[in-house]
């Protein structure tokens, strides 16, 4: 009897390991080919099932095992499955492509992605929307002078008022546009659907900050404007606050900015181009915040798109004593409270050979 029990117990461990194994084999199966990214473009032919394609499946990388597949579709019983062609991925495993197959095909092969840089301004913007659509610069430029079009903007943005239309602003938009990588149906794309793609997702980030904002002594466009210097300004993501502190420092104290990039901007030149002549420097401007006139003003308008993390500096400024800051080659922020400590810094990093040059 005792010899029957222990058969007994030794089969049943070995159908529990069965099990365990059947069960892991499974789920090692079904899960992803690649952890990294790969697109892969499939075709569904019509009259398919989700059986008849798992060969392709397979042979296209998508999928481990055939056998398991198909134990997953019989178990699952999905449907809806339709003709077409998909952009699928090595990443998804069976799960995954199971459920963007039941989706139906939204597949365009015309379709484009255009990638917006936060810290470029809106030259540079017109410059991308010319090289990967049908329009012109001037397409942009005529768009962004447009009234009617600025008006239907402001009736439709709570962040968005006629601070835009102020006379010498450059570009209307400028600040407002959010920096990221967008998809478009096809080169035709008007740049009025450009742009609304942009402003959509700078409501999302503004909307996560509005009570702040309703709080602020300073408008939304101020706010912008600052942001965008600080994109400029700040070499570091982790310092930006720490940046912004001290432009409030100095607009509090009603000093100016003195902030070089409002200056590059002001004479539409972009840092990198070219140093600037002492009288761009000296002249007087809505935008540039080196001459005395501009003590205690923040620029008519900003002057890139900023990206969240510099709106959210400039809402969120540290709270400190400092005036000054300069940034080494290997972008280390040093704040100073001094002119002569700033001088000091300069001349210690120039001799260190840490001085930042174009």
């Amino acid at each position: 009897m005792e010899k029957f029990v222990n058969i007994y117990k030794f089969i049943i461990v070995i159908l529990v390991v069965a099990i365990i194994v059947v069960c892991g084999g499974y789920r090692y199966s079904i899960s992803p080919v690649n952890k990294n990214s790969k697109e892969v473009i499939f075709e569904v032919k019509p009259n398919s099932t989700y059986l008849t394609i798992a060969e392709d499946l397979k042979q296209n990388n998508l999928i481990r095992s055939v056998n398991f597949y198909k134990v997953y579709i019989k178990i699952f019983k999905p449907n809806n499955l339709q003709a077409g062609t998909y952009v699928l991925n090595e990443n998804m495993g069976v799960e995954g492509i199971i459920e963007f197959l039941s989706k139906g095909s939204t597949y365009n092969p015309d379709t484009i992605s255009i990638t917006f840089q936060e810290g470029i301004n809106m030259r540079k913007i017109a410059k991308i929307i010319a090289t990967n659509t049908n329009n012109t610069e001037q397409d942009v430029y005529n768009l962004l002078s447009d009234s009617d079009y600025l008006n239907e903007l402001i009736n439709k943005y709570w962040f968005i008022d006629s601070d835009i239309k102020k006379t010498g602003i450059y570009y209307s938009l400028e600040g407002y546009l959010f920096p990221d990588t967008y998809e478009y149906m096809n080169k035709d794309v008007s740049v009025k659907e450009i742009f609304a793609k942009m402003l959509d997702k700078m409501d999302l980030v503004l909307s996560k900050y509005k009570t702040n904002l309703e709080n602020s002594d300073y408008s939304i466009h101020e706010i912008l404007t600052l942001a965008s210097i600080i994109e400029l300004e700040a070499s570091n993501s982790s310092d930006r606050n720490g940046v912004a502190g001290v432009f409030y420092n100095r607009l509090k104290s009603n000093w100016s900015l003195g902030s070089d990039v409002t200056t590059y901007y002001a004479v539409k030149i972009d840092v990198s181009e070219r140093d600037l002549y002492q009288s761009e420097i000296d002249s007087v401007n809505d935008y540039n915040t080196r001459p005395q006139a501009m003590a205690g003003k923040l620029p008519i308008g900003p002057i890139c798109i900023p990206s969240e993390n510099s709106i959210d500096a400039a809402i969120k400024p540290t709270n400190h004593e400092y005036y000054f800051f300069v940034a080494d080659k290997n972008k280390k922020t040093y704040f100073t409270k001094t002119y002569p400590e700033h001088e000091s810094i300069i001349k210690k990093l120039i001799q260190e050979g840490l001085w930042y040059e174009y």
